[in-house]
Order: C-alpha cells, then structure tokens, then sequence
C-alpha cells in the first residue's frame, strides 16, 4: 500500500493498515524511545504508547511536511509527557549565562555507540531530557525551555551539566579502557 492509502486506512481504524505502519516505522522509532528512556524496558512501553497516540491523533495528519516527522514529533513528545506523569523533574540551579559550555570530542575518541546511549540514560531525567533534545534532535533552548516548563537559563544550565557529566564518564571509561 503507499503510504496516503495506510494513512487513511488508520483514520478508519483498519487493523491491516495499522499493523503495517507500525512494522514500517517502529524501527526507526524505537531508537528515539531509547535515547529518552532509562532502560530498554521503558523505550518499549514508550513506543507502544506513542503509537497508541499516533493512531489516536492520525487523522490531525494533514499531509503538510513528512509523516516520519510527525510520528518523530509524537513520540518525543510522548515520552517527555511519560516523565512528567511520572514524577516532578528535579528543580536544579541555574548557572550564570556565561558559562563556558563543555564539548565532548567524539571525533578523536573511538566510543560505541552502547557505551555512550548507556552513559545519556544513566543522566538524571532533566539533564538526559535537555541534553537529548539539544544535541540529537535539534531543538532550540527556548523550545526545550517550553516543553519542560522551565527557563531558557535553566535549559542551558541543564545541558552544560550534562556534557560535563558525560565528559567525565566517558573520560574514566576510556581511562578503564586503556588499562585493560
């Protein structure tokens, strides 16, 4: 079927035309899941909710910009609903705008992929969020500030902890990595 078929066949809840927009996008979904979930359990439960919501909200698809897009924008947003349902985010400080933000260098390090999805996911729930949403999916501060009900300043303040925790994880990691 092409792709404006299954698209309709969704909004009329068939169950064939869910069942394969489901097997064409949940692999490239599910990675999304996973860099704003704690464990792999939580990224599964995540995507089942978001497609539950996608095939809720399916005919609000007006055609305009990409589908996968749209399914992207869903399940981000379904999982930072997960984390505010789940629990109030920690209040943390802000840092004075001037802070120098500390850059992870992936380039000359050789990191696995797993190694460093383990060290995002071991981040407290603000700091992975901010970090995720900034640095993978290329939001800007003020969105991220909106999102998660809290200021630029503290968006920034977030991400610039999170890069320093991860630097130091992944600086002992390949510290580790050496002497062995």
């Amino acid at each position: 079927m092409k792709l404006k078929e299954l698209i309709q066949g969704c909004c009329q809840q068939k169950l064939a035309a869910q069942s394969e927009v489901y097997q064409l996008y949940a692999d490239k979904l599910f990675p999304l899941c996973l860099k704003y979930s704690r464990n792999y359990q939580d990224a599964e439960d995540t995507l089942q909710d978001s497609f539950l919501t996608i095939f809720d909200k399916i005919k609000q698809y007006n055609g305009k910009g990409s589908f996968e897009g749209w399914l992207k924008r869903i399940t981000i947003n379904t999982a930072l609903l997960k984390y505010r349902k789940k629990s109030p985010l920690q209040i943390v400080k802000e840092l004075p705008e001037t802070q120098e933000e500390t850059e992870i260098d992936l380039e000359n390090n050789c990191f696995n992929v797993d190694v460093l999805l383990g060290f995002i996911q071991k981040l407290p729930d603000r700091y992975r969020l901010v970090f995720n949403l900034y640095v993978l999916d290329n939001y800007s501060h003020k969105e991220i500030a909106k999102l998660l009900a809290i200021s630029e300043g503290t968006s920034k303040s977030n991400l610039s902890r999170a890069r320093k925790i991860l630097k130091e994880q992944l600086k002992i990691h390949q510290q580790q990595e050496q002497k062995a």
